[in-house]
């Protein structure tokens, strides 16, 4: 049982090194291509995962399975077109997750192809899967339209002005209900995250051959 704990950790560690910073430094690459190099500028182009890590949300999630890394700083002003190139920007997190899952399970079918490595097969190709299967459920999760997470930066991006000042100002309100909503219907064993991951990783897999 003891054992089974530990393996647990050690591949979300594997994980959290994989997919944290793809993520964090897939945001910093495409606002500094579009004209903000506040992420550049704070190192944040880099898959060094120590450059990413928050030590609380790294510890949640190796501990509760459900964590965060450190956001990226963007200046909206260095923006040609602001909303436009913040959604951008946004986006580039969870497309960044996204090809990195398809990345790791074409690994998987080469290591199935090649068949036999022995004791050591059953752990990396869980570590494989789970890292891939983290990396979908980051992208969906970020997908949810509620600041301050990168779905709704889709939102504000066809927002009027009015409206979108209204959005950001209770982004911090609505980041701290999301993750109770979160909570409870996990405690009342509901799971729309679970679920939706569930699905695009049977379809990623499906299409994979695997």
């Amino acid at each position: 049982m003891a054992n089974d704990s530990i393996q647990k950790v050690l591949i979300r560690m594997l994980a959290i090194v994989i997919c944290f910073p793809v993520h964090e430094s897939a945001h910093a690459w495409v606002a500094d291509k579009l004209g903000d190099r506040t992420g550049r500028n704070a190192g944040r182009i880099s898959l060094n995962p120590m450059v990413h890590m928050e030590m609380f949300g790294t510890l949640c999630f190796l501990f509760l399975g459900i964590g965060y890394a450190k956001p990226v700083p963007v200046n909206i002003g260095n923006f040609k077109s602001p909303k436009r190139d913040f959604a951008l920007t946004a986006l580039a997190g969870p497309l960044s997750n996204l090809i990195m899952a398809v990345i790791l399970m074409l690994m998987l079918k080469l290591i199935m192809a090649g068949a036999g490595i022995g004791a050591a097969y059953g752990l990396i190709a869980e570590g494989l899967i789970y890292a891939a299967y983290l990396n979908i459920s980051l992208a969906v999760f970020n997908m949810i339209p509620v600041p301050p997470l990168d779905g709704s930066r889709l939102v504000t991006a066809v927002l009027p002005d009015r409206l979108y000042g209204l959005f950001l100002k209770y982004e911090r309100y609505s980041g701290l209900a999301l993750f109770i909503v979160i909570f409870i219907l996990n405690r009342a064993g509901i799971s729309p995250i679970a679920y939706a991951t569930g699905a695009v990783f049977r379809a990623v897999t499906g299409l994979l051959g695997l």
